[in-house]
């Protein structure tokens, strides 16, 4: 139901009151790995507009019950339609309107790999600091 809100990281979506016009990521820019990715996807020719949206150094506005915090921790996508989400379901979004990484978002389809995927990016989130420290030790060199 619309104006409701949940929390993200247990459902993967939240309704959200205002659709746009375009699909809108909301990505965490002070991150190498975050920054890198979105960079690749930004590069490619999307379907439709997509509104790339850093929230290092602040929360949009507008987003009824998602946090600054809460768009740090997790990858979140809200839809032309309005729907919030996030984690791997976001992920599956964003892919599913970019060129070469349809694929993966059609595994998205298949029984189980829902669940899969967002266990998958579940235990990524717990190494993710690790990894962010490692690549910023290079990027430095």
């Amino acid at each position: 139901m619309r104006g409701e809100t949940s929390d993200t990281s247990k459902q993967g979506a939240t309704p959200v009151e205002a659709p746009s016009a375009c699909t809108t990521v909301y990505f965490d820019n002070s991150c190498p790995l975050c920054r890198r990715e979105v960079g690749l996807y930004r590069s490619l020719p999307a379907d439709a507009p997509i509104d790339w949206q850093d929230v290092s150094s602040a929360a949009p506005e507008g987003l009824h019950g998602v946090s600054q915090a809460q768009l740090m921790r997790r990858f979140h996508v809200r839809t032309e339609d309005g729907e919030m989400l996030s984690g791997a379901r976001a992920f599956a979004h964003v892919w599913s309107q970019l060129p070469g990484w349809r694929y993966l978002a059609l595994l998205f389809r298949i029984p189980g790999m829902p669940w899969l995927m967002e266990g998958l990016y579940r235990l990524f989130l717990k190494v993710r600091p690790s990894v962010q420290a490692l690549v910023r030790r290079f990027d430095k060199s």
